[in-house]
């Protein structure tokens, strides 16, 4: 299962966007945009389905003053698989296939301690206290049904448990309330809610948490993946890049960042209700406004450190048919590379591949398996299902035969036509288990994370898989199954070897 690759740290994110611009990856906009809706919809017209441009803007209006704080913004770098195999280390063509084999080697053997250092270019800038204003900072609207202003949308988010000090690298939405004030959207069955729920324990009102914005691609890329329990995100970022990640403490609280991030917000997390500030709703991953406005945990900003001239780091967030974003590429390969480890780890054999669609972000995942007895689909889905990996992702599984290639849509749409008859127990539903609690599909009510402190499904596996419950059929010689029209490989190849002759070369044919 080994996939060749050359580890690359780009050392920040100014080269990552140098390594893009050289690629041909990167498109700069100089003309001024609006950061109120314009640059969002500019964002999400131009990223395509896996086909657009790493972005950035050079003139963004309000704020292209020699006095502004931060005058650019850039985004859409992880939004296709070329650019995640640059990251990687990878030929620009790898198939996802490859990425997702990397992705289970990554999460489960590499890890690379950071390296603690006294100082870096993220504290060329130091705002503290009465002197802390987000305004400074530009805060799109990303889209025009957004609660608010959203700073943080794809940034590190640094908090420890308080007992092993282990540190979690996860992303968060924030929402701009106030000059030092920024409500995040948060579940409880998170590591940063296993954080909440371990200080509150402890008796604390806040605890510490820092915010990293703009690095390496790989920060983005692993605190947006399931990364496991006890094992910190900075460990798997320097496998990630061969090298440990350079790590300096905050100024007010005893967390650690990346030494050359563009800015670090510090600052403490509220604990209790009463502390809450109205967040939502935000145009979310799935496609949908989601999240709704509600009460949530709340940043109290108590510094903010940047680099000479930053550059601000944000993404669109919402995948489509047509329109893919960064969470979704980067999600299909990691959950998927998760849900294959996990069924490892839970010893079901025959696992051929695993493949969660990008446009639902791993929200159905296509699993293909050399099936040797009856029920081995079932015991794919309840291995994943019971998996904390399963939090927000695998709502519905579709297990097919190992002659089905998940990567073709096609083929396992038919596979479901025609191997799956619903009163053979070809369809199972979980019902009310956790799950994400920003799918539209569920009842309003059931998305309340302050109440339910995650989100409710009911889940779904479809066995596409040949039955072994039926009998042999001796007409077709015992299989269970009648054989396919596909040619045997006697008249394909007699057919193949006329095609020139034929004048079928210069068509796409099977």
């Amino acid at each position: 299962m080994t996939v060749r690759r050359n580890s690359v740290a780009f050392g920040d994110l100014r080269g990552w966007i140098e390594a893009l611009r050289k690629a041909g990856e990167l498109h700069e906009v100089d003309a001024e945009v609006d950061i109120d809706y314009e640059l969002g919809t500019i964002m999400r017209l131009a990223q395509g389905p896996g086909t657009g441009p790493a972005m950035l803007f050079n003139n963004l209006k309000g704020y292209n003053k020699p006095t502004s704080r931060c005058r650019r913004i850039f985004g859409s770098a992880l939004n296709n698989t070329r650019r995640i195999a640059l990251m990687l280390g990878l030929p620009a063509d790898t198939h996802a296939r490859e990425l997702v084999k990397l992705g289970r080697t990554i999460l489960q053997d590499n890890v690379l301690p950071p390296r603690i250092v006294k100082t870096g270019p993220c504290k060329e800038n130091i705002v503290a206290g009465k002197d802390v204003d987000l305004a400074q900072l530009p805060s799109p609207y990303w889209n025009r049904l957004d609660g608010g202003r959203y700073l943080i949308t794809y940034a590190g988010v640094v908090t420890k448990d308080p007992t092993t000090n282990v540190m979690n690298v996860g992303i968060y939405r924030g929402m701009v309330t106030g000059r030092d004030t920024i409500p995040i959207l948060m579940w409880r069955a998170q590591h940063i809610g296993h954080h909440v729920s371990e200080w509150r324990a402890k008796g604390a009102k806040e605890m510490p948490i820092a915010v990293a914005i703009g690095w390496e691609p790989s920060m983005g890329f692993c605190a947006g993946s399931p990364v496991p329990k006890g094992v910190c995100e900075y460990d798997v970022m320097g496998a990630i890049r061969g090298e440990p990640v350079d790590l300096v403490k905050c100024e007010t609280n005893d967390l650690y960042v990346p030494a050359s991030a563009e800015i670090v917000l510090e600052g403490m997390l509220g604990l209790e209700e009463d502390t809450y500030q109205m967040e939502g709703p935000y145009a979310e991953f799935t496609g949908y406004f989601a999240g709704d406005r509600s009460p949530k945990p709340t940043i109290r900003v108590t510094a903010i450190t940047h680099r000479n001239d930053p550059i601000m780091r944000g993404t669109i967030e919402g995948a489509m048919p047509g329109s893919y974003s960064e969470n979704a590429m980067i999600s299909s390969i990691f959950r998927s590379s998760t849900a294959w480890n996990v069924l490892d780890r839970a010893g079901v054999p025959g696992i051929v591949d695993v493949w969660g669609p990008t446009v639902c972000a791993g929200t159905n995942l296509f699993v293909s398996i050399k099936q040797t007895y009856r029920g081995q689909a079932k015991q794919v889905a309840n291995a994943i299902w019971g998996s904390t990996a399963a939090h927000v992702r695998y709502k519905h599984i579709i297990v097919v035969d190992d002659d089905i290639d998940v990567h073709d849509y096609a083929a396992v749409d038919w596979a479901v036509a025609y191997r799956v008859n619903a009163g053979e127990n070809d369809v199972v539903i979980m019902p009310a288990t956790f799950g994400l609690g920003l799918d539209p599909s569920t009842r309003k009510r059931d998305r309340n994370p302050t109440l339910f402190g995650t989100g409710k499904w009911h889940r779904m596996l479809i066995d596409a898989t040949m039955n072994l419950d039926y009998d042999p059929d001796p007409e077709f010689d015992g299989a269970r199954f009648p054989p396919t029209v596909w040619p045997s490989k006697e008249d394909e190849d007699a057919a193949r070897a006329r095609w020139k002759e034929l004048g079928l070369d210069k068509y796409k044919t099977g």
